[in-house]
């Protein structure tokens, strides 16, 4: 599992479960990746330097890949991204393996952290 506060996850965007598969096979195809596929919108893969996944079940708005931050406290963090003028896009919601929440930053990036706490 990822370290507390440090870059875990880098997540692309997919449009559909048809591209998902695509861009997988594209990844696995050119680099090498392997793929675990956990349902029909999310694949991810360990081997790829850091954590990366696939996820078709984002929002049309996500056209830039997703960096997900690790945290062993999500209600603390998220906490601490409103206090610090972050803006949460999404709140926390469960996943296979743990649960996560969204927000921009005062630039207006878009990244995620999650917990499997």
């Amino acid at each position: 599992m990822g370290k507390n506060n440090q870059i875990d996850l880098v997540e692309f965007p997919a449009s559909s479960p048809d591209e998902l598969k695509a861009v997988s096979e594209f990844f696995t195809s050119v680099f090498g990746w392997q793929f675990k596929q956990w349902d029909e919108t999310y694949f991810d893969t360990h081997d790829s330097g850091i954590a990366a996944g696939v996820n078709a079940s984002t929002t049309k708005e996500q056209t830039a890949p997703l960096t997900v931050i690790y945290a062993d406290d999500l209600e603390m963090t998220q906490n601490k991204v409103i206090k610090a003028g972050g803006k949460i896009t999404h709140p926390i919601t469960a996943f296979p393996g743990g649960r996560r929440f969204a927000f921009t930053d005062p630039a207006g990036n878009q990244l995620a952290v999650w917990s499997d706490k």
